[in-house]
């Protein structure tokens, strides 16, 4: 058994459907990033694992407690950190009254060493926080107690770059030490450095289930090329390229070819400038789904 099975999980909220026969497994030391653009069903999904809200059909376990059984999931839930994307802290509470109330309910065996990489300040009440320091307050409290299992939706909203590549560090030691980790993102960048498999969601729906290289080749890269006196390449007719366009001497496409072929063409002709960069969420998903799906990162996620 996983330390998270999902069997035909659907939550409806009237006549909207949240997510939709959802089923996945997620094993243990495994870091699982659950991908998909706000609104696709991400927070949902988390909601009916943690027992916050009880499935239309369908069920779940997580640490092999059945979410639907109060009682189990409880005892459950002491070996589980949860990171929700919304910390919610008491803005006149200071750092330390944060964490010395969630060290009664669930212990803190882990603070000191956690204090050493995360650093919030302690003694200021939390109305004084920045948001990057709130972040990093609300990752003490999810993994101070050791948790076996942990669950964070959008968990690096607010951390500088700096901090994002420490909690990135932090979490593959996690996965080394036997963590299991679940968490989402819209955030492409932030799931590659870090997952092992993604599950995709759109519109409730989980469409993908794959390593995350996989999906990277599907999603190719978007290049951006800046010829010198119009000797523009013929990108056109290479295999792999998409969505060519054109903005004033720029020119801009998806490429999912060999790189080398790229590179010899680009090679016969005079170029000032080409960048190579990781596409956006809402291009692997145009690209790997189609144009018919909405994948506006706009909307709050349900």
């Amino acid at each position: 058994m996983g330390v998270i099975e999902v069997n035909d999980l659907t939550k409806e909220y009237g006549n909207v459907r949240g997510v939709d026969s959802l089923s996945f497994t997620v094993p243990e030391s495994e870091i699982f990033g659950y991908l998909g653009p706000n609104g696709a069903g991400k927070t949902t999904t988390i909601r009916a694992l943690l027992g916050l809200l009880t499935p239309t059909s369908g069920t779940a376990t997580v640490l092999g407690a059945d979410v639907r059984d109060e009682t189990a999931l409880i005892e459950a839930k002491h070996h589980i950190g949860y990171l929700p994307a919304d910390l919610g802290f008491d803005e006149a509470a200071t750092g330390n009254q944060v964490l010395d109330y969630h060290a009664s309910i669930k212990g803190d065996s882990r603070r000191d060493e956690l204090l050493e990489t995360f650093t919030p300040p302690l003694k200021r009440p939390i109305r004084e926080y920045s948001t990057g320091n709130t972040r990093m307050l609300g990752i003490i409290q999810t993994f101070m107690h050791d948790p076996d299992l942990v669950i964070m939706d959008e968990p690096t909203a607010g951390l500088d770059p700096l901090k994002q590549e420490e909690f990135n560090e932090f979490l593959r030691a996690e996965r080394k030490r036997g963590t299991t980790i679940f968490f989402s993102s819209h955030v492409l960048s932030e799931v590659r450095r870090v997952c092992d498999r993604v599950g995709i969601l759109r519109a409730g729906q989980l469409v993908g289930l794959e390593e995350i290289e996989a999906l990277l080749d599907r999603g190719g890269k978007r290049v951006h090329v800046v010829p010198v006196d119009g000797d523009s390449p013929n990108v056109t007719d290479l295999d792999g390229a998409f969505d060519v366009t054109t903005v004033g001497e720029e020119i801009q496409f998806t490429y999912t070819g060999e790189y080398n072929t790229l590179l010899d063409e680009l090679a016969d002709h005079d170029v000032r400038d080409v960048e190579i960069s990781e596409p956006a969420l809402e291009d692997v998903f145009m690209h790997y789904y189609g144009t018919e799906q909405n994948v506006s990162m706009e909307n709050a996620d349900v």
